[in-house]
């Protein structure tokens, strides 16, 4: 078996082949005449056209002698080629012989045609090189079988599995529908800082970077919530972003740290009209995206269509660890969390860290569709409280086969409610919660000018692996890598 090197050799030497016959292995343009779904689709029609050009990756080659069958691919489908060496120049044959590889691109022109077999079929008069790949393709029915060769090689994988391609256009058109029901429902899309000093909006451990120009350490972005609700305090009635977070935390099957999300903020509403808005949007673009409301998810059977519950977030816990977290200490929840084996993170660890804790511990035995209420004040640094009872917020997060999928609230519009909540978070800060939330006077002060009552939400790309029903990183196009040795 040949090496790697010895293959790339070959193929360059094929390459000089090509040029000595005049060819440019790299012209800048095609003079294709139509995607390949197209010729399909449209066949009876354009086989009358005396000669087509259609172009793509020779993804086969088979045939022997005077006979050379072929197919091609650009993305939208693929077609075959059929050479006849009596039935066209002998050189522009034999160089097709000598040198196209599995792997290139070229262009070819002829007249289609229907084989005895069925096969919608272009037999070509001429060809030319469109790209000349220097290394061999994967194995066709293999592809890549390790799976760090996958993901890092995603664009071969992508050739080779049809399931990986057909994950990045649902995700294409998950965020498009996601884009356009907002836009229908009359919200402006808007795009905010990256770059912030300080990081805020969400419980997360941002990433630091240098910024030059001001010789000052600054922030990826871990929530763009306090820079949209800027805008609600410019007057905006209804604002959203999708756009790229960062959190420097763990990744696992539901979790990175790099990630597209999207926020919406709606001026004059409360979270009863945000559950509402949620559940249609969430139904649409599951519709859109998968044709479907139903969802295998992990070991749930999940209908979006069906009844959306509510969950109590203060009595699912006492229900199932017998635990109420509106009078218990820290000592007892850390107690509690041994006693079910939970692991949790003794580091910085506070009450909000333990109620947490528990509470993901009975989140996995829900499978929703529903809304989790009825949140602590102290768990919640960013919403409003609730009238009726200060001690909770008017918060709502979507709950999906054991796990989160959206969060929303009343956004808290109070000034000194909202710098008193800044401030106990400084103090977990100071007590070693890297997640808990910086201090932003900044956006007080914006505050203090007034912000009407409002409902903002967020979700992000997790949503769409869970109703794919694959870990995060699967759904990612281009996951994060650690670089080779």
């Amino acid at each position: 078996m040949s090496s790697l090197e010895e293959l790339v050799n070959i193929r360059i030497e094929k390459l000089k082949l090509l040029e000595k016959a005049g060819m440019n292995p790299y012209p800048s343009v095609s003079k294709k005449e139509y995607p390949l779904s197209e010729a399909i689709a449209d066949f009876e029609k354009i086989s009358k056209n005396k000669s087509v050009i259609l172009a793509g990756r020779i993804m086969a080659i088979r045939g022997q002698g005077g006979l050379v069958f072929f197919n091609i691919n650009d993305g939208t489908g693929t077609f075959q080629g059929l050479l006849k060496k009596d039935e066209m120049d002998e050189k522009v044959f034999d160089l097709f012989q000598s040198a196209i590889d599995i792997g290139d691109f070229i262009e070819i022109s002829g007249k289609l045609f229907i084989t005895k077999r069925g096969e919608k079929t272009l037999q070509v008069v001429d060809w030319k090189i469109l790209t000349k790949s220097l290394r061999p393709m994967p194995e066709k029915w293999h592809g890549l079988q390790d799976e760090e060769d996958r993901l890092r090689k995603r664009y071969l994988d992508i050739i080779f599995n049809p399931e990986v391609k057909d994950t990045i256009e649902k995700r294409a058109k998950f965020f498009s529908s996601m884009r356009k029901f907002l836009v229908d429902k009359g919200f402006m899309e808007v795009d905010t800082p990256v770059l912030e000093n300080p990081a805020g909006g969400a419980e997360a451990k941002p990433f630091v970077t240098h910024y030059n120009a001001y010789d000052t350490d600054v922030y990826l972005r871990i929530s763009p919530e306090l820079w949209l609700k800027r805008l609600m305090v410019a007057g905006f009635p209804k604002i959203s972003e999708i756009g790229r977070i960062f959190r420097n935390e763990g990744a696992d099957a539901e979790h990175l740290q790099d990630y597209t999300m999207m926020e919406f903020y709606w001026a004059y509403a409360d979270y009863h009209d945000g559950m509402k808005l949620v559940e249609e949007m969430y139904k649409y673009i599951a519709q859109e995206t998968f044709g479907t409301l139903k969802f295998k998810i992990k070991d749930f059977d999940v209908n979006l269509g069906g009844k959306w519950e509510t969950y109590d977030y203060v009595k699912i816990i006492k229900e199932k660890t017998g635990i109420d977290i509106l009078s218990a200490d820290v000592k007892d929840i850390e107690k509690k969390l041994k006693e079910l084996k939970v692991e949790y993170d003794s580091k910085g660890f506070n009450l909000n860290r333990g109620i947490d804790s528990l509470w993901k511990f009975c989140r996995r035995q829900i499978g929703g569709p529903g809304f989790l209420i009825n949140v602590p004040v102290m768990m919640e640094p960013l919403a409003k409280r609730m009238e009726n009872n200060k001690n909770l917020v008017e918060r709502f997060q979507v709950i999906l086969a054991g796990s989160e999928n959206g969060k929303g609230f009343s956004e808290l519009n109070d000034p000194m409610d909202q710098m008193n909540r800044f401030k106990e978070q400084a103090k977990l800060r100071e007590g070693g919660d890297e997640e808990a939330q910086m201090m932003d006077s900044d956006f007080v002060e914006a505050l203090e000018y007034g912000m009407p009552p409002t409902c903002g939400f967020g979700l992000s790309e997790r949503l769409f692996s869970f109703l794919a029903d694959k870990p995060i990183r699967e759904c990612q196009i281009f996951p994060f890598m650690r670089p080779k040795d």
